[in-house]
């Protein structure tokens, strides 16, 4: 396929959506009380969420509480177990940033290096970095994901199997000759590979070492981490092999040379419960000569209006604690890490297959840290409905991509212009998928009534639009469906919902529509799909207003990516 549209293998390091709620996997979830679980619950959490799973997904696990540690391995298919266990390193993705960033802050700790030093001194004479208006991209302003750079380098062919394999730091330097910012840096969050593929080479380069030799001296050796590695494999360790959600191999993902610490370490789990403890500054992680891992999860930068940032960690404020998580996604891997220092408290998942289209790892680890926050259950194949079939078949615009939805037989196929047909699954979430790679077809009900969809694939969400009149709704379609609510009644949902501290979803009312505007994001028209009920136009996302016992509206619960997310009206 064309690597330059749709349906082709994203590259995205980390399964960050870009939608309507771009931080939302920046969202940590406070801490269960592992203490009182039996120490069987772990293995009981992860076969009960893989049970018939269409993912066919392999997932190691362990959850920290103190000095106590659990750990669970287990298959949707029990048979396939031996794919994983201790001995076995999973590609760990962008969780291999916040080690970046442990080694640029003992720079920092050995006075090597500054957090506002402008990147252009870490990187080959001549290399011209952009600025705006004369301010110049920091180090701080990398590793809190605000140096205004792309997600990655632009005019740079990838190969979308193995996106990173040929990149090196000449064609990263010559890309940035190539890429204009257009706000200061330090103001906008927007994620890039881009800028941690150069913060990784720059650290290295100041070390005076190579990243593989650095990160193993200063951080793997100490942590005893003794079974992670970039390219040079420690005997009696395995290398998982990396799967599409089909249950097809897929080839690992190399990074050009100090170029990994982007997304390229591998780890066993035990090496991930090493990295967690240090983390939490538990023993046996804190001794002599370990690495301040903690340490770089402290507030770094928090703007009015958004989420804090540590180094390379998403932060949250939640009930008086910081909690830090970051997740991680590959051609073939998912994963998620997620710490409650207050408490003592984390949770790593690893999976040697590749969930990026549906969410990734993030709902499960934050369940597994706090069961208040929404169980997810297994995806297990289904067959659709002939009607909803014979509604979606037709010709669509996907960003810009001629597309077209085909029903043969019990089935679904998708072709954009110039590229295979595809036949797509479908599960019982509703949604389609690819049987030959990881993306997800979300079927959504206009506000005219027509059908249409929205594709999700590498971490973001496109809304299809339809190139060509669509058949007729049922004539007992308005009946069935709740109404929508009158224009006179749609200041009734105006107002503020924090949906987390300094994060707040904004619902504004506008020439006779309702707007969502989340905090530092552009509005989003919201299509009315009932009485309380609303989608956002060109994102994947819904919400359902909910209204108190004097009939006005209190709260509100967001829908995306498979997480909700209730706030209050305030």
């Amino acid at each position: 396929m064309n690597p330059s549209r749709p349906f082709r293998p994203v590259a995205a390091c980390a399964a960050l959506a870009a939608a309507l709620v771009a931080t939302a996997c920046a969202a940590s979830a406070p801490a269960a009380a592992a203490d009182e679980a039996p120490p069987t619950a772990l293995a009981a959490a992860l076969r009960a969420r893989l049970d018939g799973d269409r993912s066919g997904a392999c997932w190691a696990a362990a959850l920290i509480d103190g000095e106590r540690v659990q750990r669970a391995y287990a298959c949707v298919d029990p048979r396939q177990v031996s794919r994983i266990g201790p001995d076995a390193a999973f590609e760990i993705g962008s969780i291999s940033k916040t080690m970046t960033a442990a080694l640029l802050a003992e720079l920092i700790r050995t006075g090597r290096a500054s957090l506002d030093d402008p990147l252009a001194d870490y990187l080959p004479a001549g290399a011209r970095v952009p600025a705006f208006e004369g301010r110049p991209i920091r180090l701080r302003d990398v590793v809190t994901h605000r140096s205004g750079l792309p997600a990655l380098p632009p005019g740079v062919a990838l190969d979308p199997a193995d996106p990173y394999a040929r990149l090196d730091i000449a064609a990263l330097v010559g890309a940035l000759a190539r890429v204009e910012l257009s706000a200061p840096p330090g103001r906008d969050f927007a994620y890039s590979n881009y800028a941690m593929m150069l913060l990784s080479y720059a650290v290295a380069h100041r070390a005076g070492s190579d990243y593989e030799t650095l990160l193993r001296q200063g951080l793997l050796q100490p942590l005893g981490m003794r079974g992670a590695y970039v390219d040079r494999r420690p005997e009696g360790v395995r290398e998982v092999a990396g799967r599409l959600p089909n249950g097809q191999a897929t080839p690992a993902w190399r990074f050009g040379a100090d170029l990994a610490g982007v997304g390229g370490v591998r780890a066993t789990l035990d090496d991930m419960v090493r990295y967690a403890q240090a983390g939490l500054a538990l023993a046996p992680a804190t001794g002599e000569g370990a690495p301040a891992v903690a340490a770089v999860q402290q507030t770094l930068q928090a703007l009015p209006g958004e989420p804090p940032m540590g180094m390379n960690w998403m932060l949250l404020e939640h009930d008086g604690r910081t909690l830090a998580e970051h997740a991680g996604g590959t051609g073939g891997f998912s994963s998620y890490l997620a710490l409650d220092r207050s408490r003592g408290r984390a949770v790593v998942v690893l999976s040697d297959t590749s969930l990026t289209a549906t969410g990734g790892l993030t709902g499960f680890g934050r369940h597994l840290l706090d069961p208040g926050f929404p169980a997810e259950r297994a995806r297990k194949p289904a067959k659709p409905d002939a009607a909803l079939l014979d509604r979606l078949a037709g010709d669509y615009s996907l960003a810009g991509l001629a597309t077209t939805l085909r029903r043969r037989g019990d089935a679904l196929t998708v072709q954009a212009q110039g590229q295979p047909e595809f036949e797509l699954g479908y599960d019982d979430h509703g949604d389609f998928y690819p049987l030959q790679f990881d993306a997800l077809l979300r079927p959504v009900r206009g506000g005219d009534g027509r059908d249409a969809f929205v594709w999700n694939q590498g971490g973001g969400s496109m809304a299809a639009q339809r190139s060509a009149p669509a058949a007729a709704p049922p004539a007992n379609a308005a009946a069935n469906a709740a109404p929508a609510p009158a224009a006179q009644r749609l200041g009734d949902f105006v107002g503020d919902y924090p949906l987390a501290p300094g994060f707040v979803l904004a619902i504004r009312e506008r020439d006779g529509a309702l707007y969502a505007q989340a905090t530092g994001q552009g509005a989003l028209r919201l299509l009315a799909e009932g009485a309380e009920r609303f989608r956002t136009e060109g994102v994947d996302a819904r919400i359902e207003f909910q209204r108190g016992g004097d009939g006005k509206i209190v709260a509100l619960t967001l829908h995306q990516n498979g997480q909700a997310f209730h706030a209050p009206r305030r």
